[in-house]
This record gives C-alpha cells, sequence and structure tokens, in this order.
C-alpha cells in the first residue's frame, strides 16, 4: 500500500477488530460494575501513534454493541474512550518517536482511561440503577460504581497497559508500525 490513507485506515480498523474480539470474547468481565476489559490497554497506543485513538474508538464503539445497558452505553461509553485516547494523544505528542517514555509519564497515561471511565461509566452506571428502581440514593451508586469501574480500569491500565508503554518503543512491532504510518501516524 503506497497511499499513507490507506494505511492509517487499515492499522485503525485492525485496531477496532482486535478491541472488539478481545472485549467480546471476555464479555463475562468486560462489562459491569467490575470491567476487567483487556482491551483497555490499547489505549496507550495514542500516546505513540495518534491514528490508533479512532480505531480504539471504533472498537469500543463495536464491543459496547453488547452493553446490557444498550444505547446509552454505547454512547457515552464510547465516547469516553474517544476523550481518554484524546488526552492520551495530547500526552504522547512531546515525546521523541521511538523513545521510550519516563515512567512519570507512563504512569500518568494510564491514569487517564482509569479516570475518565470511573467517573463517566460510574455516573451511567448509577443512572442505570436509578433506573432499575434501586433504593439507594444516587451519589451513593455513583461513588460504588465509580470506584469498582475505576478499580477494573487501573487493574488493567496498569498491568497490561504499562509495561506494553514500556516494551513497545524497543519492540520490533512499533518500528513497523511507525513505518507503516510514516513515523507516528501524525495528521491522522
Amino acid at each position: 500500500m503506497k497511499n499513507p490513507s490507506v494505511r492509517r485506515l487499515a492499522v485503525s480498523a485492525v485496531i477496532a477488530a482486535v478491541y472488539a474480539a478481545l472485549t467480546m470474547s471476555t464479555g463475562f468481565m468486560s462489562y459491569g460494575s467490575v470491567q476487567f476489559r483487556i482491551a483497555e490497554a490499547l489505549g496507550v497506543l495514542p500516546f505513540f501513534f495518534p491514528v490508533t485513538t479512532w480505531g480504539v474508538f471504533v472498537g469500543c464503539l463495536i464491543a459496547n454493541l453488547l452493553s446490557p445497558i444498550g444505547a446509552a452505553d454505547l454512547v457515552v461509553g464510547s465516547l469516553t474512550t474517544l476523550a481518554a485516547c484524546l488526552c492520551v494523544t495530547a500526552l504522547g505528542r512531546t515525546t521523541v518517536p521511538g523513545e521510550r517514555p519516563g515512567w512519570g509519564r507512563c504512569v500518568l497515561t494510564c491514569l487517564v482511561p482509569v479516570v475518565f471511565n470511573a467517573v463517566t461509566v460510574g455516573a451511567l452506571l448509577a443512572w442505570y440503577g436509578l433506573a432499575e428502581a434501586y433504593s439507594a440514593p444516587f451519589w451513593l451508586l455513583f461513588l460504588g460504581n465509580a470506584a469498582s469501574v475505576g478499580f477494573g480500569e487501573a487493574v488493567v491500565m496498569f498491568a497490561l497497559g504499562l509495561p506494553l508503554m514500556r516494551w513497545l518503543p524497543a519492540s520490533r512491532f512499533y518500528k513497523t508500525l511507525a513505518a507503516a504510518l510514516d513515523k507516528r501516524g501524525q495528521n491522522g
């Protein structure tokens, strides 16, 4: 493929497919108030390759088609992932291509999706809980759901995403992806 736009689209499509497949194949732990979405570790890719933001977003959108909450999670959950990926992209803008980021930047990058998901998905699950006629007040449901969603996201991001961030720049995969995306996938 000589056209950089086609390569970027193909890379995004592969990332979307991997995210959706990972989430759907582990559905028993990917939905609900405690979520261990293994695919969320892919949320560190936009740090290195901004164009992968769209693949992670579309993959999340596809995976959320199976959400027990339905359309609300399809919209809110997917937009949360998009917002987190855009912030991760901004964190990576000042990194030298191919250079391993420092521990502080890696930890901050992994915290972004944890905070975004804890707040928005925690609120969504609390609202959904109120609709199911639970007797607890919204704020109590929110705190419980935010803590459990944040916990699951933190486990995935720090057990999988952080090692991925540290390993990726020195890997052959990074060099292959960088070549396919014309260095860093900028302007994508």
